[in-house]
Parts: structure tokens; sequence; C-alpha cells
């Protein structure tokens, strides 16, 4: 039996690892062949999705951060009353897919752990010093406790095999998956809008995208930027720019299938799942010329410095100049990505895991 930890699932708060974690288990329900046990914490109880799972009781999830955090170091320090309650003796390996080793376990249970990224090792400044320990702490335990590290990336194999000399036996790249059932094109009219769905961290690059909108607008005057997610309340917003917020996945879809083009200006990325549900959509893409993201994104894109709103600009421009021919490139480049092939992948780690 395999075990998957979903005990740190932090519902519509986890944004692309959420995404994974659920899709993950949901496709492994589909064609996995395997048995499993997914440890579920009480404030995800669906997101076992079809296969058999467990809720850990004596396990205090919650959605604030201290409580969280409280929580998670009681039950590394403590980790007996856990371990007794779901039973890790009944396991031939654990998969951690969130990244951090809750439940703890002990030595002679074979882990893997799904690293979405090392953000906090090329972009400290990004990070408070609390949340760096925090992130250098618990990933550091769970890499070095790890028999395989599973991530999305030959960028980011790349990172950990460099950053945390991991040897490159140890590391499993495996392509994240799109939904395609979700994610599809309708033929609906183009509108003149630009969609960028990100939180408004550092790393998202909001300010210099603010910078080449200017610059599109003055070509452009009915152009429009649309964005979604969180943290944009209290800073400032230009002229021509709409914040939605948190929108549902239907919202989300409508939006792709309308906007002119997606741009996507982060610094860094360990995966980037929003360009490729644009290209599933029939979505122009225009995107950072960065970490995972021409690997992901390859011919199907309009690539930029996102250090330059000039080149962002040009690049955006040139997107919207050549719609046809990037929406046929990136219909075609997301029907290489699947979450069914994406939990094959995982179960074959998975056997060898079990079988080490």
């Amino acid at each position: 039996m395999i075990g998957i930890s979903l005990l740190t699932l932090k519902p519509g708060i986890s944004g692309g690892s959420e995404t994974y974690a659920r899709s993950l288990t949901h496709a492994l329900a589909q064609v996995g062949e395997l048995e499993y046990q997914v440890f579920l914490p009480r404030s995800a109880l669906d997101a076992g999705d079809g296969l058999p799972s467990q809720v850990a009781r004596s396990y205090p999830a919650s959605r604030g951060t201290l409580v969280r955090i409280a929580a998670m170091g009681l039950a590394t320090a403590y980790p007996g009353r856990l371990r007794r309650e779901l039973e890790l003796e009944r396991l031939e390996a654990i998969h951690y897919p969130l990244s951090v080793m809750l439940p703890r376990v002990g030595k002679r249970l074979p882990v893997a752990t799904s690293v979405h990224d090392l953000q906090h090792e090329l972009f400290p400044r990004f990070f408070s010093r609390a949340r760096l320990v925090y992130r250098r702490a618990v990933m550091g335990r769970a890499i070095a406790r790890s028999r395989f590290v599973i991530t999305f990336s030959d960028y980011s194999a790349q990172v950990l095999r460099e950053r945390k000399g991991l040897a490159p036996e140890r590391v499993r790249v495996i392509p994240h998956g799109i939904d395609h059932d979700l994610f599809t094109p309708s033929g609906e009219k183009r509108e003149p809008f630009l969609l960028y769905p990100a939180n408004r961290w550092p790393h998202k690059n909001h300010e210099r995208l603010f910078e080449a909108f200017a610059l599109l607008r003055r070509e452009n005057p009915e152009l429009r930027l649309v964005l979604t997610g969180s943290l944009h309340e209290g800073k400032p917003i230009p002229d021509g720019v709409e914040v939605r917020g948190h929108v549902s996945m239907e919202e989300l879809v409508s939006l792709y299938r309308r906007a002119a083009c997606l741009v996507f200006p982060s610094l860094y990325e360990g995966f980037g799942q929003p360009p490729l549900e644009a290209m599933a959509c029939g979505c122009p893409v225009a995107v950072s010329h960065v970490a995972s993201l021409p690997e992901v994104c390859g011919d199907a894109a309009r690539y930029f410095d996102p250090t330059s709103p000039e080149e962002i600009a040009t690049a955006v421009s040139d997107a919207l100049s050549h719609p046809d021919e990037l929406v046929s490139a990136g219909i075609a480049r997301a029907a290489l990505f699947t979450w069914e092939e994406c939990a094959r992948r995982h179960e074959a780690v998975y056997r060898e895991l079990a079988g080490s």
C-alpha cells in the first residue's frame, strides 16, 4: 500500500500545489493500479477524490498561519500519536506531494517528496527572515530524508542538483497535466483585454507589467488589463487595469477564452500552469523567457525579458498581431500535458520506491 499525505493542504490557499495534489489523486483513482491510502486534514475531506482516504483526527488543521505552524511543529516533535492513528506500518512507501513531511515516519519507510520550487534559494529577498528559516528547514528535512525527489521541470531538477547537491538518480521530473475537459476552446469572440492570473507576490512582477501596459496603451487605448488573484488590496492600480480578485474556475476559463492574450511576466516558476491552461483554451500567450517557462511553453508562445517593460510590450504586441498562429500552436502544445500521464509516471516512481 502506498500512502499519500495531504495533511498540510490549505484549500483555496495552496494555489498550484493544491491543483497538483487534487489532480494527482483524481487521476490515480482513474488510471492507477496500486493500492493507496490518502491521509487528509479535516479541512479538506474531499481531496482524496476517489482514492481510499483517512482523516487525521488528531491533527488540528487550520487556515490560520500561526495555528497551522504550531500544529505542524507539535506533530513533528511528537509523531507517535499521529503514526498510531494512521497505522503507518501498513505502508510500503509514502509520498508527500506538498513538500512537507507530515506525518513524520521512521527510517525504514521509503519516502518520496514533491518539491514545487526553490524560489527561496534563488530570490531570498522575496521572503521574510522567518519564512526563509521555515522553508529551508521544512524543505531541507524532506529532501534529505527522501529516497526520491519529484519535481516538475528539468529546470527545477537542475536547481535541486546544484543547490541541494542531489545525485541525478534521486530526482524524478514529472510535468504537471491539464484538465482537458475543463480547459477547452469555445469559439467565443476575443475581447480587447490582456489577462494575468497571479497573486501579487514579488516574483510575479506586476510593477513592470504595469509599465509595459502603459506603453501598449499608447498605440491601443482601448486595451485593458484584467488581474485575478489576491494581495492587490491597498496597492496602486493604473488606469485601464481591472482587479477581479479570486475567481471561480468557471470564470477563469471564461477569461482565458475571451482574452486577447495571456501575459505572464513572472520572474520565477517551478513549472508554470497558467500559460498551458490559456493555450488549452485557445488564448495567445506572451511569457517570460526565464526558469521553467520556455521548457513548458516550447514554440507556442512569444517570449520576453521580464525585467524590460519595453520587451514585454513588444512581445505582447507581436502576440496580438499573430493570434491564429499562436492559438493553433498553443492548443497542440497543451495537448502534450495530461494528468493521466502524470499519474502513471508517479505510479512508476511508487513502484520503484516500494521495491527499494
